[in-house]
């Protein structure tokens, strides 16, 4: 497993387990065991996708020690709003049954909030109780506005990216400031038929790869973290099996090619919060 460091020194794997809407209690379960037996140690949840408690269960459960696992929960939007940091951070420690979390994400950019949130996220980022502190779809308006008013620079801003959405500006902006950026819905959600795409195939077939994987090696190769979902041991064992190919300068370029800045969440602007 390849880690990258935060800009507080602490260390993430690069791939981890998404597990957004595993919201059926024995998949979310058991997709987190088998991740963790199959070498998985960064598991990332939220309190919005109702499955802290069996993903806690799960992690307890494995047989591996704490400190090797990166956890990451987020700061849901009804929390924001109410200014209810502090206790949110209490109730997903409390049901995922840790002591601390390793990341703790503001989950989306609240209109009027998200630049004072992050006040609050210091104060936990001074506590025993969270490694480090970031945002998730946060736009470079944001992360701007945010920098000229807060002291603390957001460890990791987690955002929608895959083929179809590059977000190279974004990643360029983050860059300057050390934030670094995790790749939610990697693989395009499988919608849009991403991975039916005649370059990615190409390429599988020039390294023995799927087109999965090699969309996974393209995230890494920028420097990225990436955290594709699956409760399907395979293909979970196959998206953690990118480590031992590198793409050529002129691989990364097709894919690059593929940008077409097509979403298949929202634009962090027109959350309806």
């Amino acid at each position: 497993m390849d880690y990258q460091e935060l800009n507080n020194g602490v260390k993430i794997p690069v791939v981890g387990l998404g597990v957004f809407r595993m919201d059926d209690e024995k998949e979310a379960y058991n997709s987190v065991r088998t991740a963790i037996d199959l070498g998985y140690r960064h598991i990332d949840t939220a309190m919005i996708y109702e499955n802290e408690e069996p993903v806690g269960k799960a992690i307890r459960d494995s047989g591996v020690n704490r400190n090797e696992l990166f956890v990451t929960t987020k700061l849901w939007n009804e929390d924001i709003i109410s200014k209810n940091t502090q206790k949110a951070l209490e109730t997903s420690l409390k049901k995922l049954g840790l002591d601390y979390i390793d990341l703790y994400l503001v989950h989306w950019p609240i209109k009027d909030r998200y630049v004072s949130v992050w006040g609050e996220m210091e104060k936990l980022a001074a506590t025993d109780k969270v490694r480090a502190v970031g945002v998730s779809n946060y736009t470079e308006k944001h992360l701007s506005e945010l920098l000229e008013m807060r002291s603390l620079v957001p460890a990791v801003n987690q955002i929608e990216l895959h083929p179809y959405l590059s977000q190279k500006e974004l990643v360029e902006y983050c860059s300057q400031y050390d934030i670094k950026i995790e790749s939610w819905s990697p693989l395009c959600a499988n919608k849009n038929n991403l991975l039916e795409e005649k370059i990615l195939i190409d390429l599988g077939e020039k390294y023995s790869k799927t087109p999965a994987q090699i969309v996974l090696r393209w995230n890494v190769e920028r420097g990225l973290i990436v955290i594709p979902k699956s409760s399907n041991p395979g293909r979970q064992k196959e998206n953690l099996d990118v480590f031992d190919f590198e793409l050529t300068v002129k691989d990364i370029e097709q894919i690059n090619s593929l940008n077409k800045d097509m979403r298949v969440g929202p634009h962090p602007d027109e959350v309806g919060f």
